[in-house]
């Protein structure tokens, strides 16, 4: 029996902005998905997941309901839906050089289903590094190769407009730099050295996640291609020549307004990520710059909702320093980060207002053993 557990994630800067080659900073937090998986002697590969109604942050498998699939590993697959999660895995793994064979699988998870908090991500790395495991366990503990094959399992399969994020802050672990200028995942290490903590909110909002990305991303990809003309490829091009930002008003409103949240954002990604390298990041100012995205993700990319704000609205007025929503946006899940003499009175307020929460920790990456 192999065990393969791999953590969820938060996006503290930079959401919406990997898929458009910029960077990220992330960190991997104490919800994990995990998968339990014996060979079998012939070709089938049979899966059981934990039941998609246990979704809810905080929600426990006490009646233990499961999914179950099967998979022929050794007959031509061929997919059934753009999610067809279970077959791509095996199909990016051949095609990687695996030798994939039949298997019993477990997948549990603690993670909110559909909630921006990486499920299916998570669920794509695990089976994928739990099969790579079971033919060469070598290959499978390089954490950078099984987020590759997950990426490519989840998304380039399908042509879905989903990022690379997810799928190394998971995989490595910790809080990390990711920097996706040229096409693949350079990760940096960080370290964060504040007496605050982050708390997870579930706004109960299940949330369109392929549409949102799709309404955000294509919008200013879009805008870029049409500014083109000026010499602008790339949302760093306005923060390495400030001078070009004149151009964003060729644009028309709509596309001017995606534009200059996304400029913004990258800024207090660039801001953050320097404040933290120097080790000069302060409580109030990680805060001030949690709103400030949440802010641009809210007005200029239109992607949060009113219990969202509601929820934060609440955290601030408990002492939080600042917060925002955590994934695509759209609905799911949102957090903030407080003091932690503040924490269990914010938790319970939300509680109060119906909404569940907890008190997060940094988590390792991804954890293979026997």
């Amino acid at each position: 029996m192999i065990t393969v557990s791999t953590p969820s994630r938060i996006c503290l800067f930079g959401e919406h902005q990997d898929y458009l080659g910029l960077e990220v900073i992330a960190s991997a937090i104490n919800l994990r998905f995990t998968a339990r998986i014996e060979a079998r002697s012939d070709s089938l590969l049979h899966i059981r997941i934990r039941d998609r109604s246990i979704g809810e942050l905080g929600a426990k498998n006490t009646e233990n309901k499961y999914e179950e699939y099967c998979i022929d590993t050794a007959s031509e697959l061929s997919y059934e839906n753009s999610r067809d999660y279970f077959k791509s895995i095996v199909s990016v793994l051949k095609k990687a050089g695996f030798a994939v064979g039949g298997a019993e699988v477990t997948l549990d998870s603690e993670i909110p289903i559909g909630k921006g908090m990486c499920s299916s991500t998570t669920m794509v790395l695990v089976l994928t590094t739990a099969l790579a495991a079971l033919s060469d366990r070598k290959r499978a503990e390089d954490p950078m190769e099984m987020a590759l094959l997950a990426w490519k399992a989840e998304v380039e399969e399908f042509n879905e407009p989903g990022g690379m994020m997810d799928h190394y802050a998971s995989a490595l672990g910790g809080m990390v730099h990711l920097d996706f200028s040229t096409g693949k995942a350079i990760p940096t290490p960080l370290k964060l050295d504040l007496d605050g903590c982050f708390i997870l909110f579930d706004s109960l909002q299940d949330k369109d996640t392929i549409k949102v990305l799709g309404d955000s991303k294509y919008p200013t990809q879009e805008a870029l291609k049409q500014l083109g003309q000026y010499g602008i490829s790339s949302i760093r091009d306005f923060y390495d020549h400030p001078e070009l930002e004149k151009y964003v008003d060729t644009l028309d409103s709509f596309h001017q307004q995606k534009v200059r949240a996304n400029i913004d954002n990258y800024h207090i990604q660039r801001e953050a990520l320097s404040l933290i390298q120097q080790g000069k990041m302060t409580n109030e100012k990680l805060g001030e710059l949690l709103n400030r995205h949440q802010a641009n993700l809210r007005d200029g990319l239109q992607i949060s909702t009113p219990v969202i704000d509601k929820i934060l609205e609440t955290a601030m007025a408990h002492g939080a320093y600042g917060g925002k929503f955590n994934g695509s946006g759209g609905g799911g899940c949102l957090y903030c980060y407080a003091p932690r003499e503040k924490a269990e009175e914010i938790v319970a307020a939300a509680k109060e207002l119906g909404y569940p929460a907890m008190i997060l920790q940094q988590d390792k990456g991804l954890t293979i053993h026997d």
